[in-house]
């Protein structure tokens, strides 16, 4: 096992870091890691953490406010903890700063992670980066507001527990998280249910002008960048439509699209069971896993769903003749 704190009680500057598009579990993990670290070592040590812009629905966490959104391009650390990020590209701005390190660790649950640092502590069957931090922290140091960190990234990358990346481990974790007097309650409705108005807005606009193909089986909506303009909305503003269009009765595979810049799309894709998304990403450079993944494709809007829609539909096939 990864001997975190070891690595840290060697180094005087520590960075911490997320993936791009910051979720739940990439700014649960990361806050977590810093309010566990800041905690241990009482201000000997300089740590930093370095995450796009941060959703306002995470903002309850402890030290929220603390999380650069910029990079310290001529700052070079003697350790640097990357999160959430199956390879290194998903660093977005911090990346430059995590070549520079002189010490680097990846801690991850993606079974398409790349292995891309020093120190590699990854558990492909984890639900969450934050169940994976969760292992490698002293439980009896684990405080009620380092808690609410972890148990925001289980809560949003398990779906609040539906999807089929929840085990028997992640409630046992989520239990012990819950005995610290966390309230599930306000966590789950404050970060994963409730929406702004703008939010509703956009995710009704995505459901109304969604499309099915295959007989059904696939479901698709796409939002345009003159969308995204006219609304004001951010790519976190899309967070939950692709579990909305995931639900609709017959759908095996849900594609949510957001584009980028002209013939540039970013790709979400969800799956019901029969078809292992991550395989499907991993074509176009992307990743993640099974029931869950993405990446980003160059090209129009038909050539992304055309592209898609064959690589499901041979999975599809492959499923019914086993």
């Amino acid at each position: 096992m990864l001997e975190l704190l070891e690595l840290v009680n060697k180094a005087d500057t520590v960075a911490i870091a997320g993936h791009l598009c910051p979720d739940g579990d990439s700014v649960g993990s990361c806050l977590g890691v810093y309010n566990y670290l800041t905690r241990e070592f009482k201000g000997q040590k300089q740590i930093d953490v370095y995450q796009e812009s941060v959703p306002a629905e995470f903002s309850f966490l402890e030290n929220a406010q603390i999380i650069r959104a910029e990079a310290a391009p001529d700052k070079i650390y003697d350790l640097f903890i990357a999160l959430d990020c199956s390879s290194v590209d998903r660093l977005g701005f911090a990346e430059a700063m995590f070549h520079k390190a002189k010490t680097t660790v990846n801690i991850d649950h993606h079974i398409s992670n790349t292995n891309f640092a020093q120190y590699n502590h990854v558990e492909g069957e984890a639900s969450s980066a934050c169940e994976v931090v969760y292992g490698l922290m002293d439980k009896d140091k684990i405080d009620q507001k380092i808690a609410e960190c972890l148990y925001l990234g289980i809560v949003h990358d398990t779906g609040v527990f539906k999807h089929s990346n929840t085990s028997k481990k992640t409630m046992e974790v989520a239990g012990c998280l819950l005995e610290t007097g966390i309230s599930s309650s306000q966590i789950i409705d404050d970060s994963f249910y409730r929406k702004t108005y703008l939010q509703n807005q956009i995710l009704g606009r995505c459901l109304l002008e969604s499309i099915l193909l295959l007989n059904g089986r696939i479901i698709f909506s796409f939002v345009p960048q003159k969308i995204m303009q006219l609304y004001g909305a951010v790519p976190s503003d899309l967070d939950g439509i692709i579990d909305q269009l995931r639900v609709t009765e017959g759908v095996e595979v849900a594609i949510l699209v957001r584009e980028e810049e002209t013939q540039r799309n970013k790709v979400s894709m969800r799956s019901n069971g029969k078809v292992d998304v991550s395989r499907i990403c991993e074509m176009f450079g992307g990743g993640g896993h099974k029931m869950a993944a993405g990446c980003t494709i160059n090209g129009s809007i038909h050539d992304v769903v055309n592209n898609l829609s064959v690589q499901i539909e041979h999975q599809l096939n492959a499923y019914t003749e086993q």
